[in-house]
């Protein structure tokens, strides 16, 4: 049977086959157009934005830091250009092959792999991290010949800090060194985390921490057009960082070094002040330290070494070391009888070589004591047994209150970070320290700078200033102005007036004068033997160890480092203080002996102009010579804790130790 095709019905079901097709070709199409619209008109503003973003980079621009100089414009810290090796962990697909790779063009140690895992751990993913620093000319060049080889690592120019004299003036100057986590965490709490974009350092120690925000200075940044690579191509535009502020000290470094100098191989302390500016023109501390070792990572044998020094060269001795003043004390006393009404100028006790308490005696330096002693007298000579009754008369409380105003046992507010407040003894304090009651026995150590007294070097350099500013009291500062690194414009650090402390002029004229003895017929005559000008000082010793009652101190029988402490206390002239300074010489004996004499040195150079003479040396001579004839009238060794019964001997107070830096 023959089928007859439909040819009509055929085309009729073609047709709407091919109408299906077309609408859902144009359905298609029409979801494309919609998609192209959407993603091109729509969502335009985004997706320019990420293209922007890959194709422009916003580059931080770290600021120069500030400089740091003396008084005198000599350069302390600067900033010196040279050439890092820096790979972005983004742009490699493996740091470590990386590594290996660029060891075979350029050296790198097995100290900066670690120090480049360390980094990278703190970094965030964007950055660039060093992986050798300070290259070479001929390193560069090496690589620059191989840079096909490595995408992902660049050759940068960075600005290092360098201090330029090494360990002089270390530990005012401080260093920097990379920023920490922690450093992050506290910049992220004071809101200023942005303002270290791109910079990898930060102050850790001395003015370079204290003043940090003022050198830091401000962020800069630059859009830069990038390849697909990565690779700069053009600059767009900049924002050009501000350099962070220059720092003129108070501190003359040539005398600093000369000091450092005349220390030698002992360790001390000395902090010498302008009275009527509280700047503070010297502030040693031996030994010290390179602060250069810090600034792109110390390593680990030579942080172990620095910390295990028996010396101790990382502690700032000025501002964290607390010693007993000793003798030096015993002005400050003088002024407390008299303000208090304890004592007046006229009192006059007989010396015998002993004060008694109960079926104690607190014997004095000089066994046969010093005979008829007034206030004058007692400082003259240096009477122990006048303080020892003195300090019982007055009681702890009272000397305490007294105390508190000259900055003893407080913080001087000085522009430097960490400074120990030492210890100002108290009824209460021993109360809330170690919850006993204040002993009888107790109080007459405190009146020649004994027992449980213990101050920084720098607050009992704060305290001779303030007398040698008749009680005017300035607070010590060692930034004397702020510098705009272009307009060279100054602006001073402090400037805030002084407060005074209530005393009677006629007290302070009779202090000083005693005071004036000491150096041209007392215990420290023979240290300014011939100098001329006319100081006023005081010679102190302090105590390390306890000597048991009935035993004799015999410093030949005992290790150097169980010595007495040396102490010195003075200003210059006397008549109009252009300077006033204490300085400690550890474990070096009476001190007329050690400390007098640099004393004198440094009193030479600042009110002079020149370097210590024949008299300068005729004096350090005279020195030794007085404190190994005349120990009977050289004062100072602490009798009284050598007599005090074990039951209300006080702990021996010692230096602070090492902080980690």
């Amino acid at each position: 049977m023959i089928e007859v095709r439909n040819s009509e019905r055929e085309i009729h079901r073609l047709r709407v086959r091919l109408g299906v097709a077309w609408v859902l070709v144009l359905v298609c199409f029409g979801i494309l157009g919609a998609r192209f619209a959407y993603l091109q008109v729509v969502r335009y503003p985004n997706y320019h934005a990420q293209a922007e973003d890959n194709r422009i980079a916003l580059v931080p621009l770290p600021p120069r830091r500030g400089l740091v100089y003396d008084r005198n414009g000599v350069l302390l810290a600067d900033n010196v250009p040279d050439y890092t090796l820096e790979i972005s962990p983004r742009r490699v697909a493996s740091v470590e092959r990386t590594i290996d790779d660029l060891s075979q063009v350029i050296e790198i140690t097995a100290g900066d792999r670690r120090r480049f895992r360390r980094l990278l751990e703190d970094s965030r993913n964007h950055d660039s991290v060093p992986i050798r620093t300070r290259l070479s000319d001929e390193e560069l060049a090496r690589f620059a010949a191989m840079r096909y080889r490595f995408p992902g690592i660049d050759i940068r120019a960075r600005l290092f800090r360098t201090y330029p004299l090494g360990e002089s003036a270390a530990h005012v100057i401080g260093y920097i060194g990379r920023i920490s986590p922690d450093n992050k965490r506290r910049l992220d709490e004071d809101g200023r985390l942005s303002e270290y974009a791109g910079s990898t350092h930060i102050g850790k120690i001395g003015v370079e921490a204290s003043y940090e925000q003022q050198l830091h200075g401000r962020t800069g940044h630059e859009e830069v057009e990038v390849s697909a690579g990565g690779r700069t191509v053009r600059s767009l535009s900049q924002t050009p960082p501000v350099a962070g502020a220059n720092l003129i000290l108070s501190i003359d470094v040539r005398l600093q070094q000369l000091v450092e100098e005349w220390f030698g191989n002992r360790r001390g302390a000395l902090v010498a002040i302008e009275p009527k500016t509280g700047e503070v023109i010297a502030m040693v501390s031996r030994p010290g330290f390179d602060p250069n070792l810090f600034v792109d990572g110390i390593d680990t044998a030579t942080w172990q070494a620095l910390n295990e020094d028996p010396d101790k060269p990382l502690l700032n001795r000025p501002l964290r070391g607390t010693y007993p003043p000793g003798s030096t004390y015993k002005p400050f006393m003088a002024l407390a009888a008299l303000t208090t009404k304890a004592r007046t100028p006229e009192y006059t006790i007989s010396d015998p070589g002993y004060f008694l308490l109960g079926n104690h005696r607190f014997r004095d330096s000089r066994p046969g004591g010093h005979g008829a002693v007034n206030l004058h007298k007692s400082i003259v000579v240096s009477s122990d047994t006048y303080y020892y009754k003195l300090a019982y008369d007055m009681g702890v409380d009272a000397i305490h209150d007294f105390m508190k105003p000259w900055g003893f046992g407080q913080l001087t507010g000085i522009d430097l970070e960490h400074e120990t407040t030492g210890i100002l003894p108290s009824s209460q304090w021993k109360l809330r320290r170690y919850r006993q009651k204040w002993l009888p026995g107790e109080t007459p150590s405190i009146g020649i700078g004994q027992g449980y007294n213990a101050f920084t070097i720098l607050q009992l350099a704060h305290a001779t200033a303030t007398l040698a500013n008749d009680g005017v009291v300035m607070r010590p500062h060692v930034v004397r102005a702020l510098e705009d690194p272009v307009t060279r414009e100054r602006t001073p650090a402090v400037r805030e007036p002084g407060r005074r402390i209530p005393l009677d002029p006629a007290h302070l004229r009779l202090v000083k004068s005693a005071m004036v003895e000491v150096n041209r017929v007392g215990t420290s005559r023979m240290a300014f033997l011939g100098a001329e000008y006319v100081a006023a000082g005081k010679t102190g010793t302090a105590q390390v160890i306890g000597i048991r009652q009935g035993e004799r101190y015999d410093a030949r029988r005992i290790a150097e480092r169980h010595r007495d402490h040396s102490l010195f206390m003075a200003f210059a002239p006397a008549d109009a203080p252009r300077i006033a300074l204490a300085v400690i010489v550890e474990n070096g004996g009476f001190g007329a002996q050690a400390a007098a004499p640099i004393a004198r040195k440094t009193f030479d150079y600042f009110l002079l102009g020149r370097l210590p003479g024949a008299a300068g040396a005729a004096g350090a001579a005279g020195a030794a010579a007085a404190a190994a004839t005349e120990r009977g009238e050289d004062e100072e060794r602490d009798a009284d804790l050598r007599d005090v019964p074990e039951s209300v001997q006080p702990e021996p107070v010692r230096p602070a130790q090492t902080q980690s830096q």
